[in-house]
């Protein structure tokens, strides 16, 4: 099984998204895994209910967390680590523990901050339904070149 860790700065809309999605469609070959480098006490309501309304289950309770719990020593091991939002990209990461000497392959998927949409509810939910789709476009495309790689 080989994992990955979703980064952003809140951890509270697109990487919990990112980790709900992975966990679901790539379950199989990967466990997924999110976190932020300043998390918001909890994840986005709106973020929830776009997983709920897809059918992705969020895990039994889904929390914002700070990146710091995956450099540790005791820390699982990612494969991939995935930042999806600009300001994390932009952050010095921590150190990520390695595998056989070996760092984590680091990826940055650009996507627009669904929490900082404005307007009604009806106008939320469409912007975190938004964000969700590519998402889950930009994850269905990394696990398809995974097993097209695996194959080989």
């Amino acid at each position: 099984m080989r994992t990955i860790l979703f980064l952003c700065t809140g951890n509270s809309a697109r990487s919990i998204m990112a980790e709900a999605y992975m966990n679901h469609a790539g379950r199989e070959r990967w466990r997924a895994y999110s976190a932020g480098s300043r998390p918001a006490g909890a994840p986005n309501p709106f973020a929830i209910e776009t997983l709920k309304s897809q059918d992705i289950p969020a895990g039994s309770s889904p929390r914002a967390k700070s990146w710091d719990e995956f450099s540790g020593s005791a820390a699982p091991v990612m494969d991939v680590v995935v930042t999806v939002c600009d300001n994390a990209a932009g952050e010095t990461c921590p150190i990520w523990p390695t595998q056989n000497g070996r760092a984590p392959e680091q990826r940055h998927w650009s996507f627009p901050d669904p929490a900082a949409a404005t307007g009604s509810d009806t106008d939320k939910r469409a912007a975190f339904e938004e964000v969700f789709t590519a998402i889950k476009a930009r994850i269905d495309a990394f696990l398809s070149d995974d097993y097209n790689h695996a194959r080989q």
